[in-house]
């Protein structure tokens, strides 16, 4: 009997040495201690908005804590970095980014990495080099082959082409550019780019390009524009010349201003993307690494093109 109870009193304190599993959540169940955020290239696009409504979703259904962070505009790489850091320092269990300059963004998100957060890349990739768990986004090559398609099919293809672009540098957008690019100049020989210029992803900015853009060519055909912001200045610059239906338009993102220049044909279409489950898969993603489950490298979350014909059910 003695010996029973000794060996009964060694169990009981074996057992209270151990973990009480509702406390290492970080590990086994995620919870109130696990934290995330999310750090967007701005805080003005709606796509942004979108993606941080899906990963708040997501947190909050997984009982995780979640904050969002972003730089004023799309403009400065170093403000990125300074709130990477500061989520460094602050412990943050899991980091979603989307890298606004791909090349500056390697050392900093290296560091998340050696501090042991998971970081997961959405919506744009890191520069060569950049150590990180997962990448969430759009086939953007493949959108933008099939923009490029698109628009050179509704202007016969021939004719002169202008791009506007969000910002140099950041991964998405380049991909998007260049990839345009090579699909114009290899498919469609009769359709000559007459330039390419930046808008930072500002409407007012990328308004003021575009109308520069159809002065110094009057028979331009076309254009391609590489994001939200983008697009919408240059369809609205596209309207107030009086061109609706002579210069054809291709861009990206579904808001409420780019459905509006479609639905009026300003806008012939734009490659609709699905930044909530970016934002939501991100999330997922993270919390399953804790857990210590594998995660794919790469997680396509689709893209669809925008017409007047199905745009409002998209």
């Amino acid at each position: 009997m003695k010996k029973r109870i000794l060996f009964a009193a060694v169990c009981l304190l074996v057992l209270a040495s151990l973990p009480v599993f509702g406390q290492v959540k970080s590990v086994l169940r995620p919870g109130d201690n696990v934290k995330a955020m999310f750090i967007a290239m701005d805080s003005m696009d709606l796509h942004w908005l979108k993606l941080t409504r899906g990963a708040q979703q997501a947190a909050g259904k997984l009982k995780i804590d979640f904050t969002n962070n972003a730089p004023a505009g799309k403009v400065d790489a170093a403000q990125q970095i300074a709130i990477m850091e500061d989520a460094i320092t602050a412990k943050y269990d899991i980091i979603l980014l989307a890298p606004l300059n791909a090349d500056a963004l390697v050392p900093v998100v290296n560091k998340a990495k050696t501090a042991g957060i998971k970081v997961i890349l959405v919506d744009s990739p890191i520069g060569t080099g950049g150590n990180f768990d997962t990448f969430i986004g759009t086939d953007n090559a493949a959108a933008a082959r099939s923009a490029a398609d698109t628009l050179a099919k509704a202007i016969g293809g021939k004719g002169k082409v202008a791009i506007v672009n969000a910002q140099a540098g950041a991964g998405t957008t380049m991909i998007r550019e260049n990839a345009f690019k090579e699909r114009i100049q290899s498919a469609y020989p009769g359709i000559s780019i007459v330039g390419t210029q930046y808008s930072d992803g500002d409407k007012a900015k990328a308004l003021n390009i575009a109308t520069d853009f159809m002065r110094a060519n009057p028979d331009l055909a076309g254009f391609y524009a590489c994001n939200e912001g983008s697009t919408v200045g240059v369809g609205n610059a596209v309207k107030q010349a009086g061109k609706t239906g002579k210069v054809v338009v291709v861009g990206w993102d579904k808001s409420p201003e780019s459905q509006a220049l479609v639905l009026d044909g300003t806008i012939l279409a734009v490659m609709v993307q699905n930044p909530a489950a970016m934002g939501s898969k991100g999330i997922q993603a993270g919390v399953a690494l804790i857990q210590g489950k594998n995660v794919p490298k790469t997680d396509d979350s689709g893209v669809t093109v925008g017409t007047k014909a199905n745009i409002a059910k998209l």
